[in-house]
């Protein structure tokens, strides 16, 4: 979103490497190390770091038209190829990786090779250009190795990283720095603004994007993405919890298998565990059927542990409407046994059309006072909640999720669907240029705002 404002589990207490390095060093005396004695060396954490996710890290190959000034070609300019590289993060043991949206962009062939040097052709499956993240599939024969993600929440000035990529076309290199700031606003194009990134003198290079940047316990804390001209170490890196937020939209089941289950969910993290807490349950849905209640603990889907929303979807990908599946949770520290059967997304128009959803790509619903109340405060009288976006639509385009909550669009509220509809049927929409939106996101202390822009009128 054009926004002007604003660890499977979550990692263990961090290993001390100031002990080890005493250790390896026998500073306190002792016999010394035997020559070719390896044991010392494997046992330092960032070897270990290494060795755990390596198989996990998958190196990105393609070929793009761009035009002279480097952008992508538009049909009939015939431009001039170039090769392009980057790196991903494999999220999923059926073949969905991670990676930036600018290293697929454009590609018609994105060839994937991995750690043991099989390769693959992969297919684009969804992407967020507003975030520059993009997921993409390789199918194997074999499950393929998952990457140790860990949160992005605890980190701290000056704790060591290490970033693993296709630097300049060397596959899996491996630097190592420390994290330099946080919470960094990037402009790197006239296209493309990062907010709150990671600042890190990690060595990060071109082909490097796309790929995870590592704490010393193995966990990807960040995923790399820029590098700033000119400059010398400084590299960026988006926040795990926000790309994992990011791809669990992106890998959902209502827009990959077009399946409804109907929970609105939030990851909770703190400094022992990640949770999964219901937020809210959308009205005649699935979930809503079975009995599930804002507040339960979502502890396995399928009987696969979840954790983060981004296991809540991809538990749920693969099940075709129609199919049970259970669900485990804790309601009140007592658990609890449900099962949901997953119905067909519902269709957010008719034949006939609706407006929301022709000019701006949005499904919304009026959201009760009491439960805006409850969810929001402050200086607005209601809103409406999301709960569909096309793919692809102006919404889409602009960052909007499912679950933000509008509460404005130019110089008026959206407490009522009438609200919207007056906007979009005024005749001179078209004449007051991109339409500023106001959206409630959970977990934002701050309203976020974007642009739509509604040039297609129903005829």
């Amino acid at each position: 979103m054009n926004v002007m404002t604003h660890r499977h589990a979550c990692r263990f207490p961090r290993t001390c490497l100031a002990v080890i390095g005493c250790l390896a060093f026998n500073f306190h005396g002792g016999p010394p190390r035997v020559l070719g004695d390896e044991s010392l060396r494997q046992r330092d954490p960032i070897v270990l770091a290494v060795k755990q996710t390596k198989p996990a890290i998958v190196n990105i190959h393609g070929e793009k038209t761009v035009t002279a000034e480097g952008t992508s070609a538009e049909p009939g300019d015939a431009g001039r190829r170039v090769n392009g590289m980057g790196t991903g993060v494999i999220i999923d043991s059926r073949g969905y990786v991670i990676t930036n949206h600018h290293v697929v962009e454009g590609v018609k062939r994105i060839s994937v090779t991995t750690a043991d040097h099989d390769s693959y052709i992969a297919k684009l499956i969804s992407h967020d250009p507003q975030t520059d993240l993009a997921i993409i599939k390789i199918d194997a024969d074999e499950p393929l190795p998952v990457m140790a993600i860990g949160t992005s929440s605890d980190l701290m000035l000056g704790e060591t990283v290490v970033a693993v990529g296709n630097a300049f076309g060397y596959e899996h290199t491996v630097t190592k720095g420390i994290i330099s700031a946080l919470h960094r606003t990037v402009q790197v194009s006239d296209a493309q603004n990062y907010d709150d990134l990671i600042q890190t003198d990690a060595s990060i290079n071109p082909g490097n994007s796309g790929g995870p940047l590592l704490s010393v316990d193995g966990q990807m804390i960040a995923l790399n993405v820029a590098v700033r001209a000119g400059a010398q170490g400084i590299g960026f890196a988006i926040p795990a919890d926000k790309v994992m937020e990011v791809a669990a939209d992106l890998l959902s089941t209502r827009r990959l298998n077009h399946t409804w289950h109907g929970v609105v969910a939030k990851t909770k993290i703190d400094a022992t565990h990640c949770a999964l807490v219901v937020g809210a349950v959308d009205l005649l849905s699935p979930a809503a059927e079975c009995g599930l209640k804002p507040g339960d603990v979502i502890k396995t889907v399928d009987d696969q542990p979840v954790n983060r929303t981004l296991d809540l979807e991809r538990a749920f990908l693969g099940h075709a409407s129609g199919d049970e599946v259970s669900v485990k949770v804790e309601r009140k520290g007592k658990p609890l046994a449900l099962a949901i059967v997953l119905a067909a997304a519902p269709k957010a128009s008719d034949e006939s059309g609706d407006p929301t959803w022709d000019l701006l790509g949005l499904a919304l619903k009026p959201m009760p006072n009491r439960q805006f109340r409850q969810l929001h405060h402050g200086r607005y009288n209601g809103g409406l909640s999301v709960v569909d976006v096309r793919p692809e639509g102006p919404a889409a385009k602009q960052g909007i999720r499912r679950g933000d909550v509008l509460v404005g669009m130019h110089q008026w509220e959206t407490i009522k669907l009438s609200d919207v509809a007056y906007i979009l049927e005024r005749t001179d929409v078209d004449r007051l240029g991109p339409l500023k939106f106001y959206i409630l996101r959970e977990n934002e202390p701050v309203t976020l705002y974007g642009f739509l822009t509604v040039s297609h009128r129903r005829k």
